[in-house]
C-alpha cells in the first residue's frame, strides 16, 4: 500500500498545444511568393543603384576634376592586337619633321599672328567670362554656370543656367494648369458626381496617363502651338507656354488619381459631422475633407513635379528646343531631359560633351530622387501626424 502510495518516476505524458489561431502555420506556396517578392525588391533597388553608379561614372570627369578620357575613335586602345594604330604614327612623324626642320623667323611670326587672330575672334565669340575651350578640353564645374549652351561650336561653352530656367518654367505652367483641375476634378468626382458618371469620368482621365508622350507633344506642335500663336499672336510658336500645358496633359492624370485617392481615404465620419452642424455640401468638402487630405494632395503635387522636370518628348517637340537664359515664358526653352534626349545620339563616346550630358543625367536623378525623399520622409511623416494624428 505504501508503495502504491509513492510518486511513480515515469515522465507525465507530453501534452499536445492546440494550433494557434493568431500564427496560422505558413503553406509552401506562400512561403516561395514571399521569397519571390524579396527577390524581385532586391533586383529592383539593385538595378536603380547599378544604373545611377553608370550615369555618376560617366560623368566623374567632370565631378572630381580627372582627366577626360579619350574617344573610342582616337585611342589606341580600342585597337584590335596587332594592329597599326596608324594616325599616331602620322602625328608622330610630323611633330618629328617638324623638330628637325630649320627654323623660318617669318613663318614663326606668320604662325605666331595667326595665332594671336584666332585668338581674338575665339574671345570675341565665348566673351570675356568664359574660357577658350576646344572640343577635347576638360570641363570644370565652374564652367557650368553661364548663360549659353552651345556644346557643338567650335569653342564650346557648356553653360546649363538656361536648360535650369527651361525645365523650372515648363514645370511651373503644368503644375500651375494640372494641379487646380486635377485637385478640383477629384473633389467632384469624389462628393458630388453620381456615382454612374464617376465611374465613366475617373477611368477616361487615367487612360490619359497611357497616352504615349510622343503623341502628346504631337498634338501639342501642331495644335496647341497653332491656336496659342493665332489668337495670342506670340512671336515663336513653339516656346515654354505650349510646352507647359504639353506637360499639363501628362501630369493630370497623376495628381488627379491619387487626389481622389486621398479625398475617399478620409473617413466619412467627418463629412457627415460636418453636414449635421450646418455645412453646405461644398463647405464640407473645401473646409473639412480637403484639409484632412493635404498630406495625399501634397505627395500627388511633388510626383507631378517629377514627372514634368523628367519628361522628354513632350519638352523636346513643344518647347522649341532653344537655350534661353530669360524668365520670358513666349521663348524657346530648353530642358534638361530634352537636351540629353537630342543630343546624347550625336556626341562621341568619352568626349567632354558626353560627359556633360551624363552630368546633366546625375542632376535630373538626383532631383527626382529628392522629390520622392521629400514625399516619403516629409509628407507622409509630418503631415499625417499633424492631420490624422498617426506616427
Amino acid at each position: 500500500m505504501a508503495d502504491q502510495l509513492q510518486p511513480s518516476s515515469a515522465s507525465p505524458p507530453s501534452v499536445v498545444e492546440p494550433p494557434s489561431l493568431t500564427a496560422p502555420a505558413r503553406r509552401l506556396g506562400e512561403r516561395v511568393i514571399e521569397l519571390g517578392i524579396r527577390i524581385v525588391a532586391g533586383v529592383s533597388i539593385l538595378a536603380i543603384l547599378l544604373i545611377f553608379a553608370f550615369v555618376f561614372r560617366e560623368a566623374s570627369p567632370i565631378l572630381l576634376g580627372t582627366t577626360p578620357k579619350k574617344s573610342a575613335t582616337t585611342t589606341s586602345e580600342w585597337l584590335v592586337p596587332g594592329e597599326v594604330d596608324s594616325a599616331a604614327i602620322q602625328a608622330e612623324q610630323k611633330k618629328q619633321a617638324e623638330a628637325a626642320a630649320p627654323r623660318d623667323p617669318a613663318k614663326e611670326e606668320k604662325n605666331r599672328q595667326e595665332k594671336e587672330k584666332r585668338a581674338k575672334e575665339a574671345r570675341a565669340i565665348v566673351g570675356e567670362e568664359y574660357p577658350v575651350l576646344t572640343k577635347d578640353s576638360a570641363v570644370k564645374l565652374s564652367y557650368l554656370w553661364h548663360t549659353n549652351w552651345q556644346p557643338n561650336s567650335e569653342y564650346p561653352r557648356y553653360g546649363i543656367i538656361p536648360i535650369i530656367l527651361g525645365s523650372l518654367k515648363t514645370t511651373l505652367i503644368a503644375l500651375l494648369i494640372a494641379a487646380p483641375l486635377s485637385i478640383l476634378a477629384a473633389l467632384y468626382t469624389a462628393y458630388f458626381a453620381p456615382r454612374r458618371l464617376r465611374e465613366i469620368v475617373k477611368p477616361i482621365i487615367e487612360i490619359l496617363a497611357g497616352f504615349p508622350s510622343v503623341v502628346v507633344g504631337y498634338f501639342c506642335l501642331m495644335s496647341v502651338a497653332t491656336v496659342f500663336h493665332n489668337l495670342l499672336g506670340f512671336d515663336y510658336r513653339l516656346n515654354a507656354i505650349v510646352g507647359g500645358v504639353g506637360l499639363a496633359l501628362a501630369v493630370i492624370p497623376i495628381i488627379y488619381t491619387i487626389t481622389d485617392d486621398a479625398l475617399r481615404s478620409v473617413p466619412g465620419a467627418l463629412r457627415e459631422a460636418a453636414l449635421a452642424i450646418g455645412a453646405t455640401p461644398w463647405q464640407a468638402a473645401y473646409q473639412v475633407m480637403l484639409p484632412a487630405a493635404t498630406p495625399g494632395i501634397i505627395a500627388a503635387v511633388l510626383l507631378g513635379i517629377g514627372r514634368a522636370f523628367g519628361e522628354t518628348m513632350i519638352a523636346l517637340m513643344a518647347t522649341g528646343n532653344a537655350g534661353t537664359a530669360g524668365w520670358s515664358f513666349v521663348e524657346p526653352v530648353r530642358t534638361f531631359a530634352a537636351t540629353i534626349g537630342a543630343e546624347m545620339g550625336e556626341v562621341a563616346n568619352g568626349s567632354p560633351h558626353y560627359q556633360m550630358l551624363f552630368l546633366l543625367g546625375v542632376i535630373l536623378f538626383i532631383f527626382s530622387f529628392g522629390i520622392n525623399l521629400i514625399t516619403e520622409f516629409y509628407v507622409k511623416r509630418k503631415l499625417i501626424k499633424k492631420f490624422r494624428g498617426g506616427a
